[in-house]
């Protein structure tokens, strides 16, 4: 704890700075619950999507032969745009996925294997939960991010700042403590002495 003044000046200073902490911290808190909420959630949302993902890779290795073929579908399962709002979670803004948007495949219907449509379909949806996924990723990782920042400032004032100054209000409480009671003591001698000096004057 760094040197205080034994003062009534820094006794004020040092309550006032304890009630701004004491009124910052449950903020602060209340902050770090909804990113850990909310961490939570991202998390479980993730775990499924990534489920969904294996599941449809599996069920495409029945026909992923059949992408060997004269047919390229390449051009037409590369997103054209990805389409993303903004979630703002306890003052930290977030990408959510919202869908991928492809070029239209334009290809012969009286060439083209019947296979393809459903191939563009079902490539399309891979691609989609990919980019979904990773958007989930950076997202949980800017609120971990906060939410470290934000649990190394709920530390600060529960086990430093709030201590801190708790320690220095009754340092100083009990220095102007004493130099009250000394203030009196001296008044109570000063004024025996004056008594003493009167009653001997008396008598002379």
């Amino acid at each position: 704890m760094a040197k205080i003044k034994l003062t009534k000046g820094e006794l004020k200073r040092q309550r006032d700075a304890l009630a701004q902490y004491q009124r910052y911290l449950p903020t602060l808190q209340l902050k770090k619950q909804q990113l850990q909420l909310e961490i939570l959630q991202q998390d479980n949302l993730l775990i499924d999507r990534e489920s969904s993902l294996a599941k449809k890779k599996e069920q495409a290795k029945v026909w992923a032969g059949l992408l060997s073929g004269p047919v390229d579908v390449r051009p037409w399962i590369k997103p054209a745009r990805i389409i993303s709002g903004t979630k703002n979670v306890a003052g930290v803004d977030m990408a959510i996925f919202e869908r991928v948007e492809f070029a239209a495949a334009e290809c012969d219907l009286f060439i083209t294997p019947l296979w393809v449509d459903f191939a563009i379909e079902a490539l399309h949806s891979l691609v989609s939960l990919k980019n979904e996924i990773m958007l989930i990723k950076e997202g949980i990782a800017v609120l971990k991010h906060e939410l470290r920042i934000t649990t190394q400032r709920v530390n600060l004032f529960e086990k430093v700042k709030i201590p801190e100054t708790e320690e220095a209000i009754r340092l100083i409480k009990v220095y102007i403590g004493d130099q009250m009671a000394n203030a009196v003591g001296r008044s109570k001698i000063a004024k025996r002495k004056i008594e003493e000096a009167v009653f001997a004057g008396a008598l002379a």
